[in-house]
């Protein structure tokens, strides 16, 4: 019987200790879990604000969709370099892992320069936290002007979670030979969190904006 319990536990790898994890790990994942809560409440009250006020759809399919759409494809291409940074890693394959990491940080360093391009987009147009572009004040009368507040508030936010993650990525880059396989997984687990984020700020800010 006792065979069998411990059968069971080392197919399942957690073993008889199923929450050990190393506190750099811990930390990592606590820090994830509340900025999870801070995004949530950000997307949470856009959507609120949305529904409650009469909201601009001023995204048309091309160009602005199509560029948010390869500013998407850019930064998913980020998480599958940063899968093979982690796999890599785990077979101490250092420079490979360094190369991916860096190849991560390059992407997640063009997917900024493509939100800035497309901020001054925007700017150019008379978009800011608490004013509509005049053209669009015509097209939808009475409509908040909250939207520059949110749409800059939650993108910026998230594109300072990239930016940061781009630093952070370097440095390991820069002490991989010197790192632990868990340091670069650590780091991998950062990074998906910041494109799984995206993939919430994709659909609710863009995709429902498109103009009609």
């Amino acid at each position: 019987m006792a065979t069998e319990a411990e059968a069971l536990t080392n197919d399942w790898g957690g073993g008889v200790h199923p929450y050990r994890v190393g506190h750099r790990k811990l930390g990592m994942w606590l820090f994830i879990m509340s900025d999870s809560l801070t995004f949530s409440a950000l997307l949470m009250g856009y959507a609120y604000l949305r529904a409650s006020n009469v909201w601009p759809t001023p995204f048309k399919f091309y160009p602005s969709i199509v560029f948010s759409s390869i500013m998407t494809l850019v930064l998913l291409s980020s998480s599958l370099t940063m899968v093979f940074a982690v796999s890599a890693s785990a077979k101490r394959q250092l420079s490979a892992a360094r190369k991916w990491i860096i190849a991560t940080a390059v992407l997640g360093a063009t997917f900024i320069v493509l939100h800035a391009i497309e901020w001054k987009h925007l700017i150019d147009e008379g978009l800011t936290p608490f004013a509509l572009p005049h053209e669009w004040a015509e097209k939808w009368p009475g409509a908040s002007p909250l939207f520059g507040a949110t749409f800059f508030g939650i993108t910026g936010m998230h594109m300072f979670h990239v930016f940061t993650g781009c630093i952070y990525l370097l440095v390991v880059a820069a002490r991989v030979k010197k790192a632990s396989h868990e340091d670069v997984e650590i780091s991998g687990l950062y990074w998906h969190f910041v494109d799984l984020v995206w993939m919430f700020v994709f659909p609710l800010i863009y995709l429902l904006s498109i103009q009609a």
